[in-house]
């Protein structure tokens, strides 16, 4: 195991000690036959973790984005899959807790303990419109694109549009027949089982949460996009281990150690952003919640493509061609790395002026 790496087993901890939550997220996975392949049962398996990892910005943020971290050193694809059920969790409870969810609206949904959820908050070309009925119920109509797992999922949150510059997000059941997920095209090789597509809304019934742009204002979008980061980091875990190996061998040379050591740094540098923005997250108010994410957000994905690279140069085309877990954990990465967009994020950053 990597120095950066947990205490023990697969679980990752940001804090001093072992996360309960992580252990919780290694435990369940045990049951799972193909973890990350077989997408429902994936899905199942994200579903009986929500109770378990804390919501953000409750005293225990370190805990959240340790099994975060630890779903994605199981299998990148697996916490692809609980990170946005655990996300949209979390925009419901911030909802409620502003006042901005009634629970009648809720029961119009049909959801139960069984639900699983996605955040489908991307814009393209295409858009959908969100307008009020003569009874004054909310309609979406459009096309949604990258809406990953619509066809697998029974709930989303989706933003839409409510005027000409004006976002607003609202909670949509995908099994309504005014739904119809697109099966493609999807000919991604990292994540090739979490199909993005589009998705066509006709009319569908949907539940306004929050006010117009409240999604993108409070304080959790920012906290979700560290998830993601804790993600990231989390997956580079395996891969720091195979340097590892590869540098403790009778015959490894300075290079193979070289290269162990810049990755084991990279993923510690991750580590130590990530525990002290769990404990910023904590402990609001946060001077800039933006900042504090995009900072985040660029030393985990910087790190993470720099260990991807480092395991190219230090391992060779073997693990690459010849080991499944290894091979499809470098392709999942590289796709999942891309919801950063590296010079460009880091060129909003710069703009913003912040010291």
């Amino acid at each position: 195991m990597s120095p950066a790496a947990g205490h023990g087993g697969t679980a990752l901890t940001l804090a001093d000690t072992p996360s309960a939550a992580a252990r919780d997220v290694e435990r369940a996975a045990a049951d799972v036959g193909e973890l990350g392949t077989q997408v429902e049962a994936t899905i199942e398996w994200a579903v009986r973790l929500s109770s378990r990892i804390p919501l953000p910005g409750q005293g225990r943020t370190a805990d959240r984005w340790s099994a975060l971290a630890t779903a994605g050193a199981l299998d990148v694809g697996a916490a692809r899959i609980l990170e946005p059920h655990l996300d949209a969790l979390a925009i419901l409870d911030e909802a409620r807790t502003a006042g901005a969810l009634a629970s009648d609206d809720e029961h119009d949904l049909d959801t139960d303990g069984r639900s699983s959820w996605g955040v489908f908050a991307a814009e393209g070309a295409a858009r959908v419109d969100a307008h009020q009925d003569a009874a004054g119920h909310w309609r979406l109509r459009g096309t949604k694109p990258w809406c990953s797992l619509a066809a697998q999922l029974s709930h989303a949150l989706i933003t839409a549009w409510v005027g000409p510059q004006a976002r607003r997000l609202f909670a949509v059941s995908l099994r309504d027949p005014s739904v119809r997920p697109h099966s493609g095209p999807w000919v991604a090789r990292g994540l090739r089982a979490i199909v993005s597509a589009a998705v066509d809304f006709d009319g569908t019934p949907a539940i306004p949460v929050g006010e117009t742009d409240w999604y993108l204002n409070r304080p959790g979008f920012r906290w979700g996009g560290m998830g993601v980061a804790a993600v990231w980091w989390g997956g580079t875990s395996p891969i720091v281990d195979a340097l590892t190996e590869a540098a403790e061998r009778p015959d490894a040379d300075q290079i193979a150690q070289l290269l162990c050591g810049e990755a084991d740094a990279e993923q510690w540098a991750a580590k130590v952003v990530l525990a002290d923005a769990a404990r910023r997250v904590d402990a609001p108010p946060t001077s800039d919640a933006r900042a504090l994410a995009e900072r985040v957000r660029a030393v985990a994905a910087r790190a993470a493509e720099r260990v991807l690279t480092l395991a190219d140069h230090g391992l060779g085309p073997g693990p690459l061609t010849t080991n499944e877990d290894h091979a499809r954990r470098v392709a999942d990465l590289r796709i999942y790395l891309r919801q950063h967009h590296a010079e460009r994020d880091l060129a909003r950053l710069g703009r913003s002026g912040v010291t």
